[in-house]
């Protein structure tokens, strides 16, 4: 990464009157938290991730997944917002009008201290009911006993808050992204491959709106053709550098 082609996006980002971000896996990695095939070790190697993350695998074997998911939310509870984290939100709090769209479901950018927030695929710390009746609780300390509990509601299975294998996203959540991207005059991609869709698309309907595409990102991805700029870096390294001042 040249100097000249930091300063060159710090200048747009100071200059940009709305920012919006679209993280992956990779904003999250250096805090610790595995992606979910990284997290497939030990024991559950030998799992089929259609048996971990799917309606149908949960209905096959609700104490698998559940306790599969248990174990990633421990994880997840033990991470810290690294350094990329506190810069985004660190923007925030300075009155910079900067939406974080995020494909993880750690709740970092929460945790960090960003309000404005997309969460395509959800997140793990929330609890929804499996039969979609409306209960929602986002404190695992507060659920009923079981593994996984029942809903107490109406009584079907309870599930992890996020997107599984087959679901649509949450049709507001992907609204709330699309709006972003397109009324953005910078959008940061950081830290992800550009495979999954719809969140791959955003980059592109960003440019096409007249943003300006900046891929924050250690490794090749599949969106680079799509960037006005490509930034080799890890997020905890490069985004408080972009912001400093």
């Amino acid at each position: 990464m040249s100097d000249t082609a930091l300063e060159e996006v710090r200048e747009r980002l100071a200059a940009a009157r709305r920012i919006a971000v679209l993280t992956g896996a990779g904003m999250s990695a250096e805090s610790g938290v595995p992606t979910f095939r990284d997290a497939q070790t030990g024991l559950w190697s030998r799992f089929d991730p259609i048996q971990l993350a799917s309606e149908r695998g949960f209905r096959a074997d609700p104490t698998l997944a559940w306790r599969w998911y248990a174990e990633r939310r421990s994880a997840v509870a033990r991470a810290e917002p690294n350094p990329g984290h506190l810069a985004l939100a660190g923007q925030e709090r300075r009155g910079r009008p900067l939406v974080v769209i995020t494909q993880n479901v750690d709740d970092l950018h929460r945790r960090a201290g960003s309000t404005q927030v997309v969460e395509l695929h959800g997140a793990i710390a929330r609890t929804i009911c499996l039969a979609k009746c409306g209960f929602r609780e986002d404190d695992p300390a507060r659920l009923p006993p079981g593994e996984p509990p029942r809903c107490p509601n109406c009584g079907d299975w309870l599930r992890p808050g996020v997107v599984w294998f087959g679901e649509m996203l949450d049709p507001e959540q992907l609204y709330a992204a699309e709006a972003a991207a397109t009324a953005c005059d910078v959008m940061l991609v950081v830290g992800t491959s550009g495979m999954v869709y719809p969140a791959a698309g955003l980059p592109l309907a960003a440019r096409q709106a007249g943003a300006t595409v900046v891929i924050v990102n250690p490794a090749p991805s599949e969106i680079d053709d799509c960037a006005h700029r490509v930034l080799r870096g890890t997020a905890a390294a490069t985004l408080p550098r972009l912001f400093a001042g």
